[in-house]
């Protein structure tokens, strides 16, 4: 990656997702087996909802951004999804990130769910490039490939998520060291430290959102407002295409680096925020509360994420976004279709069987055992035995039959 606002040449890109079991809980349900599930088991449906349909967006976003050249349709829904797309998956992986402490548990989680499949896919990108594109590519651990700038922010991110528990005002410190980076350029192209920091104030929000506050972006006269919203977004998209560079939009460089004065750094940083605030809202009030059919593959974004990045760069690399038909609108449309369905397809069950042991690796082999941890395993197991014991005595207790 350079450090120019397009960081993919003449082409454009976004970024993506969490791998979290949600920490809100739906209600114990009931086995096969009689016994029930104890409730930290159970997954939202909205979060793996939104998940999902956010990781579409990822996909069709990488593929509108290669046709984006003198069509300006296109342009100004692209410009609109890269408000609010990112923003929310960071918001919901700070609000899965609340629970982190630091523990051995949890920085292993961290290592084997972030740092290891970020070293893996670091490494096949880099290769991949090489064999398809630039035989002299070189590997480099502090550069990240393409997308993979994600996997290197949640890293920081959460490893700084005590200390934003921690101080009074976490928000607005953190909206602060945004609006520093947008005029520092002397920060370079390490870590991908530009979107760390500017984009750190997303992840601070989720970090102090609470159930509640989804509760109520998800009531019937948000989702009413939202409607012309996103339309009035779209005419300002609109209007933005020949008067805004889209590279705006990927906060990946200070305002210097594109000759802007440097007091637009501060007032870019809190605008982009509060529009990305704003959609991020009304997209959160479109996701559907209950289970959907593809609910279940809000659990292997992060597999879609990762590998669609593949087909999107070999499709740069060959020359596929070439050809004058996807410039036509039924071509948008198909290339827009395509790339759901392919997010959809790399997303499914069979996909994460194969991959796991790279996207989500055990490696406990790696890790000292903690000497408390035996202990702990054995009375979480106690408690729930004791539970399941006394849920099957209550109802004959009351005289009601129970079956089997």
């Amino acid at each position: 990656m350079t450090s120019s606002l397009r960081p993919h040449g003449d082409r454009k890109t976004p970024s993506p997702p969490d791998q979290q079991t949600p920490d809100q809980q739906t209600p114990p349900q009931q086995t096969r087996t009689g016994r029930r599930t104890p409730p930290g088991r159970q997954r939202d449906a909205f979060f793996d909802n939104a998940k999902y349909l956010a990781i579409v967006l990822v996909g069709v976003g990488h593929a509108w951004g290669q046709i984006l050249d003198g069509n300006r349709t296109v342009e100004t829904l692209y410009r609109v999804l890269y408000t609010f797309h990112m923003p929310a998956f960071i918001i919901i992986s700070g609000y899965f990130s609340r629970s982190f402490d630091l523990s051995p548990k949890r920085v292993k989680r961290l290592i084997t769910g972030v740092a290891v499949p970020y070293v893996v896919f670091e490494v096949a990108y880099a290769l991949h490039r090489r064999f398809s594109e630039d035989p002299s590519n070189e590997i480099s651990l502090l550069d990240p490939t393409y997308l993979l700038w994600f996997l290197c922010a949640l890293f920081i991110w959460r490893l700084t998520t005590p200390i934003w528990q921690t101080v009074r005002w976490p928000l607005p410190i953190a909206l602060g060291i945004a609006a520093l980076a947008s005029v520092t350029p002397t920060i370079g192209n390490d870590l991908n430290m530009q979107r760390v920091l500017q984009f750190l104030p997303c992840f601070v929000l989720g970090l102090v959102l609470r159930p509640e506050h989804f509760q109520l972006v998800r009531r019937r006269s948000v989702r009413i407002l939202s409607v012309p919203v996103v339309a009035a977004a779209v005419v300002i998209g609109w209007w933005s295409v020949p008067r805004m560079e889209t590279g705006w939009f990927y906060r990946n460089a200070a305002v210097q680096d594109a000759g802007a004065p440097w007091w637009s750094g501060p007032v870019l940083t809190l605008a982009l925020f509060g529009c990305s605030l704003v959609l991020t809202a009304c997209f959160f009030a479109w996701v559907p509360g209950r289970r959907m059919w593809f609910t279940a593959l809000g659990a292997g974004t992060i597999y879609g994420y990762l590998l669609h990045g593949f087909l999107s760069k070999e499709g740069t690399f060959a020359g596929w976004f070439h050809d004058p038909a996807w410039d036509k609108p039924l071509g948008a449309v198909l290339l827009t279709v395509l790339a759901a369905a392919v997010i959809t397809l790399l997303c499914t069950k069979p996909v994460q069987r194969v991959l796991r042991c790279v996207v989500e690796p055990r490696m406990d082999w790696a890790f000292k055992r903690d000497p408390g941890q035996d202990a702990r395993d054995r009375e979480r197991r106690e408690k729930t035995e004791a539970r399941e014991a006394h849920e099957a005595r209550a109802p004959s207790e009351t005289g009601e039959k129970v079956s089997v």
